[in-house]
């Protein structure tokens, strides 16, 4: 028979507080190399085989040249998966920690089908084909769902389920008059295909600059709700105790996913398991402290994205498979893997 140790011999053997913030601290660092390495691959692998000779040029060089060229798109590609892979993740961990659902994503709320929505409507009865316009009704849609969901969660009173129940039911709305669309429009069908799968091929200078000062705004405004979202955790009662203000911390909160979420897939279409996989998975490293795990997110959930990135250029030469592709390949299993080990752990 298993005895379990004492309470003094379990805190013996624990971690010291301040050695835990060592480790937490240099894995940190170690995220930022990664981050840093993936990058660079991205800037100088692709569908385009270059040599490294040509790459360098590229990036400090402007002579014109057809290496060039390829170099400062996968450059402006490579900007945009480090700040949409940053906002999804930042996303997905304050989504996690407002409805106290380890498994929530920005898609639990309507927000990716809110943007999607609107991109339909925009294609279908306003005529627009560019990027740049997409980008506007993207996040029009989206803030408008996060507004809507606010509302039918009971503003002021919402809770985490009545949060997720209104998401849940205006996702479920908006997918089906996105999908009559679609199939009452063949043209509509053919333009919206290639952005609902979600891709970084089309960034542009014009499109980061559209998105970046929401991009930013949100990223500022999800890490200073670190301190009260954790006290927040530990029940309604229990933050009340430690001052934190339960209506403004959710209100603020759903405003920074929404703007993180809405401008990401304005630019990039709705890009599934990103938000919802990697806060999961570096929580069981951080623990449950959202000091931790929100620049975390920020470091690791771009490292998965512009990954994922380069394995779809290079997986299918001289073609490409979109991100949105790859990261549902790579993200359903190892989720299920995490899913499975934390269950375990708890049996």
């Amino acid at each position: 028979m298993l005895v379990d140790s004492p309470p003094e011999q379990r805190a013996a053997t624990a971690p010291a507080p301040s050695t835990r913030r060592v480790m937490r601290a240099f894995g940190l660092l170690v995220s930022v190399a990664i981050l840093v390495a993936v990058a660079l691959a991205s800037i100088a692998i692709g569908a385009k085989e270059l040599s490294l000779e040509q790459v360098w040029h590229g990036l400090f060089e402007d002579s014109g040249t057809y290496g060039d060229v390829v170099v400062a798109e996968r450059l402006s590609r490579t900007v945009l998966g480090l700040l949409a892979g940053a906002a999804l993740g930042l996303a997905g961990a304050v989504l996690q920690a407002l409805t106290r659902n380890p498994l929530a994503d920005p898609g639990l709320l309507g927000i990716n089908a809110g943007a999607s929505a609107a991109v339909v409507t925009a294609i279908t009865y306003f005529g627009v084909t560019s990027l740049s316009g997409y980008v506007w009704f993207a996040f029009f849609g989206a803030a408008a769902v996060g507004a809507l969901v606010w509302f039918l969660g009971g503003s002021r009173g919402a809770t985490p389920v009545r949060l997720a129940l209104a998401g849940t039911a205006i996702s479920a709305a908006l997918y089906g008059y996105l999908q009559a669309v679609m199939i009452m429009d063949e043209a509509a069908l053919g333009k919206m295909r290639f952005w609902t799968v979600g891709s970084l091929s089309s960034a542009d200078d014009s499109a980061i600059r559209q998105v970046l000062p929401f991009l930013l705004a949100g990223m500022v405004l999800a890490l200073v709700l670190a301190r009260p979202l954790n006290a927040m955790a530990m029940g309604d009662d229990t933050a009340r105790a430690l001052g934190a203000h339960l209506n403004r911390t959710r209100a603020l909160s759903m405003l920074a996913a929404t703007v993180l979420c809405g401008a990401a897939t304005a630019a990039c279409g709705p890009i599934m398991f990103v938000g919802l996989m990697v806060p999961h998975a570096v929580r069981s490293f951080t623990g449950p402290d959202l000091r931790w795990i929100l620049p975390y997110a920020a470091i690791l959930s771009p490292v998965l994205l512009l990954g994922a990135d380069v394995i779809g250029r290079i997986a299918t030469r001289p073609s490409e498979l979109q991100v949105g592709i790859v990261t549902a390949l790579l993200g359903g299993p190892v989720f299920i893997f995490l899913v499975r080990r934390r269950r375990t752990a708890q049996l």
